[in-house]
Order: structure tokens, then C-alpha cells, then sequence
């Protein structure tokens, strides 16, 4: 998984709780970080100006689980 900035999948907490995979129910993940782009901005060329989400990649079946700074 070269994409990922780490090579060893860890256990994720969300708001106090471990991540489970909504899909496969797998408690190990990748991470990242993803640039929220809207249509406004990249017009503008403001991308810097959206947000960005942590994702968490399931190390077992790639769902990939998105979360936004609250």
C-alpha cells in the first residue's frame, strides 16, 4: 500500500470509540488525508481553502471511511 503514509495498518478511535469496518468489521486501517474540493473554489483557485478529511482505509477490504473536522 505505497498511497498510504503508513505501511503497518493501526487500530483507529473515533470520539472515544475503535473504528470497526462498516463493511467487513475489520478493526485495522490505513490513514490519509483527503482534500474536500468543491466546483467553487477550484474555479477560483482557492483549493487551499476547503477542507480536509481524515480517511481511514480498511486493511482488509479498501472501504474507505470518511471523517471531517468538527
Amino acid at each position: 500500500m505505497g498511497l498510504f503514509k503508513k505501511e503497518i495498518p493501526e487500530q483507529v478511535t473515533v470520539c472515544g470509540l475503535m473504528l470497526r469496518c462498516e463493511i467487513c468489521k475489520n478493526d485495522l486501517f490505513w490513514s490519509r488525508a483527503a482534500q474536500m474540493n468543491t466546483a467553487v473554489a477550484t474555479f477560483f483557485s482557492l483549493d487551499w481553502v476547503n477542507p480536509t478529511a481524515d480517511c481511514f482505509v480498511c486493511a482488509n477490504c479498501g472501504y474507505v471511511h470518511w471523517f471531517l473536522p468538527v
